[in-house]
């Protein structure tokens, strides 16, 4: 059986001290239940500029506004539809972000200069006790904007040591780290626009196309059926990449792949039991060979992945060759982020 994620509850002066942080524009990192968000005060331009400049990710990238489960998302939103009601019943709090249209005072730099904002209602207790807090501060409204608390690209972090690594030493950037222990889903948010009059996934996540058509009666509009799709985190080719070069290998190919590399390279292979069983002997022997047993779970390997990447990142190994995973829909989640992290590394 998996390990449970660990949880820690923060003394309420941590907390306080947490909300007063984002409330004077400073940048604050805090537990989700998907992973560990990068947070800055919604409304205010100069702390969402700070967010961008830490992680150096691209100006026209959205973010996503988190709130606590007694805030109102009509504040930010002027077209909270019939159906982002019900998926928000369904769902919230948890791991769904919903694309609406954004209200007109809400800062267009969350949405990336879009005339869309992103809205998720996290249902870890660190996160809600955060945002409960925070509101308080403004006035009983007030949102997080937070992508993953990592440097653009890269891997997300799902425990606090991952942020304080991800940003220790870098020039000009101060990240307050509000630890909440370990993210129990591990990858990050579903993400279901309804900004244009029908439901489309932009990002696949824990909560399924079929439990959104369950709610809503219709199948959502899936990725590669959506020219016109507004942009939304995590969606881009190249995504959540290790330092390590990442290469995905069908289950058959790592007899081969393996025993044609360099004598010099130290090779990380990632695997299902039954395919790590079926090795050569000479190279499933090998000291070169650092072999990793995949979780037989979707579930369990979305708890893991990222921790299992930066681990591997530290392991002093040349590549990862990580096996292919079933195209299933069970699957499609972190197989994304698996195909994302690999297009990193993708030969010209």
């Amino acid at each position: 059986m998996p390990r449970a994620p660990r949880i820690v509850m923060p003394s309420a002066a941590a907390i306080t001290q947490a909300a007063e942080q984002l409330a004077a524009g400073e940048l604050v990192a805090f537990p989700t239940e998907t992973v560990y968000g990068l947070g800055g005060d919604a409304e205010n331009p100069a702390a969402i500029a700070a967010i961008y400049a830490a992680k150096g990710r691209p100006a026209n990238h959205p973010v996503i506004v988190h709130f606590c489960p007694e805030g109102d998302p009509g504040y930010w939103s002027n077209d909270v539809t019939p159906a982002a009601r019900k998926l928000m019943d369904a769902f919230w709090p948890g791991p769904l972000t919903l694309i609406l249209k954004r209200a007109p005072h809400i800062p267009e730099a969350v949405s990336g200069g879009q005339d869309s904002v992103g809205l998720r209602c996290p249902s870890h207790p660190v996160a809600q006790a955060l945002l409960r807090e925070f509101a308080r501060l403004k006035g009983g409204q007030g949102g997080v904007a937070a992508p993953s608390a990592n440097r653009f690209g890269q891997v997300s972090p799902t425990a606090a040591q991952h942020v304080r690594d991800e940003f220790a030493g870098l020039p000009g950037v101060t990240v307050h780290v509000l630890d909440g222990g370990e993210a129990a889903v591990g990858i990050e948010s579903t993400i279901v626009d309804l900004s244009r009059g029908f439901p489309a996934l932009l990002r696949p996540g824990h909560i399924t196309p079929e439990q959104i058509a369950e709610v809503l009666g219709q199948m959502p509009r899936l990725p590669g059926q959506d020219a016109d799709a507004p942009r939304a985190s995590g969606t881009l080719k190249a995504h959540y990449a290790p330092r390590t070069p990442l290469y995905l290998c069908d289950a058959g190919q790592f007899g081969p792949a393996l025993a044609v590399r360099p004598a010099a390279e130290r090779v990380a292979v990632v695997a299902f039991a039954s395919t790590l069983a079926t090795l050569p002997a000479e190279v499933s022997a090998s000291a070169a060979i650092v072999k990793v047993e995949l979780p037989g779970t979707p579930a369990a390997l979305a708890t893991d992945l990222y921790a299992m990447l930066r681990r591997l990142d530290r392991a002093n190994v040349t590549h990862i060759l990580f096996e292919r995973l079933p195209d299933t829909p069970a699957w499609a989640a972190v197989g994304d982020r698996l195909g994302r992290a690999a297009a990193a590394f993708e030969r010209a």
